[in-house]
């Protein structure tokens, strides 16, 4: 079989044939990055007008505070970004709301950025309503140069939930692998995809990141010992444990909403089968039985069910099952080859990636109804993962030759792309609300 990845080699098959890979690496060759451009597209229904004028003192500090919030709340597709040109505002003075009503925004952000004398920044905003002519708040954070961006995700998070009454998801952050020479490299990022962090360098392919529902640790499948082997990684420290390393292939980890099981894919007893483990180690529990491969797991919020891929009925479909491995029951029927299932937080919506003719595209069901949209018009879509809000999912997929990151809302109407001008990316997972 051809194992190599092209846009006609079935995502299914390199993901859970792993065994293959190790002999027959995936082609990437462009050099990892760690700095992504982000670029907002398409048009949502319902924006809210939202003008962000340059933070005071912007112009002088390490990162542009103003424009970093800027960026996030367009990439939510939540709101639409009123032009600023010229006007730097800080949180002090109250500022014109004929004049910004005027502009058509809704909102307004005001702040400044200031160097302290023992060398960190005191970063300050403050939100108006325009409309109404009333202050909303502020927030005030005194951070080293290392943080500002982190401090400008918190302001643009507090701006998000003043606004919309739901948590903003722009301090979480994203797990994803790239590839530069022979070096495969498991990065954490913010969720823009700046201030990527590498947190394991290896010669052998690494798969399938997976987040520990704190936040805190990072199960991912390595190729070190010549097949694939399932690790956690504590992101603070930079230590790791061994979780799965049973004869034949471990692979497709996924952690219980708990944090206390890790559900994976076995092929010690013959075939790839779901097994579930406690999450410190100890002997595998077997909670599929079929003789087909059952594999990428994947738990419903509340901890009862598991969604996974299975060709049992002759080519890959999605199946739920109860966590402890009875009444499983097919959930996709529309197309002939679905796989890569994501559960929203909410438990409202699963996302996937079905194959529509030779194309691999993101398609979102709304579980209740079982209505299923198409949202990308791509045709390499992989491993989708939603935002903690289950507002966004981030996905890879080929743009113009070239691998990257996007993000895209549950309709598909706004998209942002995180990539980088010398790198390839794929594997992303998104990470929980810290706790």
């Amino acid at each position: 079989m051809h194992t190599t990845r092209s846009h006609t080699t079935p995502l299914f098959y390199r993901r859970n044939f792993v065994k293959l890979l190790a002999a027959s690496p995936l082609p990437w060759s462009i050099p990892a990055f760690a700095q992504f451009r982000v670029e907002v597209s398409g048009v949502g229904l319902t924006q809210m007008p939202i003008a962000v004028a340059t933070f005071r003192g912007d112009a002088q500090a390490p990162q542009k505070i103003g424009a970093i919030v800027k960026a996030d709340l367009e990439r939510s597709g939540i709101f639409r970004a009123v032009d600023t040109t010229g006007a730097t505002l800080d949180e002090s003075a109250r500022p014109d709301m004929a004049l910004w009503k005027q502009k058509g925004a809704d909102s307004l952000v005001t702040g400044s950025v200031t160097p302290l004398a023992d060398g960190r920044f005191d970063v300050r905003l403050r939100l108006w309503d325009v409309l109404r002519g009333q202050d909303l708040g502020g927030q005030s954070y005194a951070v080293t140069a290392a943080d500002l961006r982190l401090s400008a995700h918190r302001i643009s998070d507090f701006i998000y939930e003043k606004l919309t009454g739901e948590k903003g998801v722009f301090s979480t952050r994203i797990a994803y692998v790239s590839k530069g020479g022979q070096r495969f490299t498991l990065w954490v990022a913010d969720a823009d995809g700046e201030n990527a962090q590498s947190a394991l360098a290896s010669p052998e392919s690494i798969i399938s990141p997976a987040w520990s529902p704190n936040g805190m640790q990072l199960a991912y499948v390595s190729f070190e010992s010549r097949k694939p082997v399932i690790y956690a990684h504590d992101v603070a420290s930079g230590k790791r444990r061994l979780l799965a390393n049973f004869r034949g292939s471990n692979s497709a980890p996924a952690w219980s909403p708990d944090g206390r099981q890790i559900v994976a894919t076995l092929s010690r007893d013959g075939g790839s089968q779901l097994y579930a483990m406690d999450a410190n180690g100890g002997e595998p529990r077997r909670l599929t039985q079929s003789s087909s491969i059952d594999t990428e797991p994947a738990f419903s919020p509340d901890g009862r069910s598991i969604y996974f891929v299975s060709d049992r009925g002759g080519a890959p479909q999605i199946y739920r099952m109860s966590a402890s491995g009875g009444n499983i029951e097919r959930v996709t029927f529309t197309g002939s080859y679905n796989i890569s299932p994501a559960i929203s937080p909410d438990g409202k919506n699963l996302a996937y990636i079905s194959r529509v003719g030779g194309a691999f595209k993101l398609q979102v069901m709304e579980l209740a109804g079982g209505t299923v949209n198409q949202i990308t018009d791509t045709s390499a879509d992989e491993s989708p993962s939603f935002a903690p809000n289950s507002r966004l999912i981030v996905y890879a997929t080929q743009q113009q030759g070239r691998e990257a990151l996007m993000t895209t809302t549950l309709d598909g109407k706004i998209k942002a792309r995180l990539a980088g001008a010398s790198g390839d990316i794929r594997e992303p997972d998104w990470s929980p609300f810290s706790r």
